[in-house]
């Protein structure tokens, strides 16, 4: 199953939020605290996780535009900084309860969580 996450604060630091598209439906979620972007891509793509196991799937592509969050979560980011380690441990302690789960690239305009939290903002 498709799924695609994107996280936003504003301002940058600010107040996070995330949307994960799936289904043809939109989760939402305000209440993550405050960061910046990088924690709010990661927040989003955890938050995909949850909800993937929420609805039963067993089978995901994560879709995002975050290039170093899909880097890092995929592995292959040359390195991961320190403040990042504890969002890819995470990930992997999430992603190990599924039968597949694979993270990929999208660009801006064809991630549907990054449209639908634009869209809260016009």
């Amino acid at each position: 199953m498709k799924i695609w996450f994107d996280g936003g604060c504003r301002p940058n630091p600010g107040a996070i939020e995330t949307a994960v598209v799936t289904g043809g439906r939109v989760w939402h979620r305000a209440d993550h605290g405050h960061g910046d972007n990088n924690d709010a891509e990661w927040l989003a793509l955890l938050d995909a996780l949850a909800l993937a196991r929420e609805l039963g799937l067993t089978d995901l592509v994560l879709l995002g535009d975050a290039v170093m969050v899909v880097g890092q979560a995929r592995g292959s980011a040359p390195r991961v900084p320190a403040r990042f380690r504890a969002y890819c441990a995470r990930f992997a302690e999430l992603a190990a309860g599924f039968d597949r789960v694979r993270v990929r690239h999208v660009g801006r305009a064809q991630n549907l969580a990054g449209i639908a939290l634009e869209s809260r903002h016009r």
